[in-house]
């Protein structure tokens, strides 16, 4: 009884898939019996009509080809443009042969009319793709902004094309757009509400490329951060440090957080302190000071650089040393300072100006008697001012 059961099971499958075939070949279930003789013949006529079909669009596609690749020069078609014609032409290879294979195959006529639009919108937004990019690099640099803007663009154009292209080719197979859309509003509104950081964070990326408060390859200080901007996504700030090290920052904490933009201008100023001995002068300091500047090639000329007296202390008189230079020194700076110190403390002994380490002077008066200890270690010792 097993086996009998397992061989009618394996029959009826047999000759379900004997009648599926007989109806792909063009026979119906209305026909008393089966002729596979006219069947076959059918199908070879009709194998042989795509065929010639397919032949005949396939030396058309060769032609266009051959006229375009042999006459670039005459028409002035750069190679990018050539690339961009063949692949125009390919796709149009492509949809014809297709159609042709739907309209020997007994397909509807109503869908084969939709394939036919599907495939000219589709065509069309793909052009517009294709353009998209060399249209906003060519308005961006007529208004002089920055590449991160121009990927930006790109990037909201190219998923505008997209949604608008996929919409356009659903619609023309009977498809209910505003429902589709509707019900993405409704998955997206879902997802913003379970992505509100990252949302958030994409927000402040289009603000921070908006604005231009800084761009790729400025300097920039964020909080204790500090280094060169390398990257701008929409989600993440990428930041380069002098220790080669890569901070990502996100977003959102750089659009609510102070940023210093070290190398927005053309030229920056820092500083730093020297101390010198009260008794030393002034004048001569100060000279070796601007002589160890002006030895420097990273500082600049114009604007000028000044030492002056900032303060005078507890343990010495204090200049303060203000130089300017250019952006591309910014990353340098620790080193630039290290080496003035250095350059400038040298100067400075060599012209025997001396620089005070902190110390406590204690002053007696002369004219005081002062007594003498009766027992080990007694001492009176009385502390006055200079006067």
């Amino acid at each position: 009884m097993a086996m009998a059961g397992i061989t009618n099971f394996i029959n009826e499958i047999l000759q379900d898939l004997h009648t599926s075939f007989y109806l792909a070949i063009g026979g119906t279930l209305e026909e008393e019996t089966r002729d596979w003789s006219s069947r076959a013949a059918d199908l070879a006529s009709t194998c042989i009509k795509i065929l010639i079909l397919l032949a005949v669009v396939g030396f058309f596609y060769w032609l266009a080809i051959y006229f375009v690749k042999h006459n670039q020069e005459r028409l002035r078609i750069s190679n990018k443009r050539l690339k961009v014609a063949r692949s125009v032409l390919r796709y149009i290879w492509i949809v014809l042969s297709l159609i042709a294979v739907m309209s020997q195959l007994n397909v509807e006529p109503g869908t084969v009319k939709a394939t036919a639009k599907a495939s000219i919108w589709a065509g069309l937004y793909y052009v517009l793709w294709t353009t998209s990019g060399q249209i906003i690099h060519r308005v961006l640099d007529h208004y002089g902004l920055n590449a991160s803007i121009e990927q930006l663009l790109k990037n909201l154009l190219s998923v505008l094309i997209l949604v608008l292209g996929l919409a356009s080719v659903m619609a023309q197979f009977g498809f209910d757009i505003v429902s589709l859309v509707a019900g993405l509003g409704i998955v997206g509104l879902a997802v913003g509400f379970a992505a509100q950081s990252t949302l958030a964070n994409f927000i402040a990326g289009i603000t921070i490329l908006l604005e231009q408060s800084f761009q790729v390859g400025d300097w920039i200080k964020i909080g204790e951060q500090e280094g060169r901007v390398v990257l701008i996504s929409l989600r993440t700030t990428h930041i380069l440090t002098r220790d080669n090290i890569t901070i990502i920052v996100p977003n959102s904490n750089v659009a609510s957080s102070e940023v210093v933009n070290l190398t927005s201008k053309n030229f920056v100023r820092f500083d730093i302190r020297v101390r010198i001995a009260f008794e030393a002068d002034i004048d001569t300091a100060r000279a070796i000071i601007m002589q160890v500047l002006k030895d420097t090639d990273v500082i600049l000329d114009r604007p000028e650089a000044s030492a002056t007296i900032v303060e005078i202390g507890e343990y010495g008189v204090f200049f303060i040393v203000r130089f300017w230079v250019t952006p591309s020194a910014v990353a340098q700076m620790p080193k630039i300072k290290e080496n003035l110190n250095e350059n400038i403390k040298k100067g400075l002994d060599e012209a025997g100006v001396s620089i005070p380490y902190p110390h406590m002077r204690l002053l007696m008066p002369k004219d005081v008697d002062y007594p003498i200890p009766t027992k080990p270690f007694e001492t009176k010792t009385h502390l006055a001012s200079d006067k």
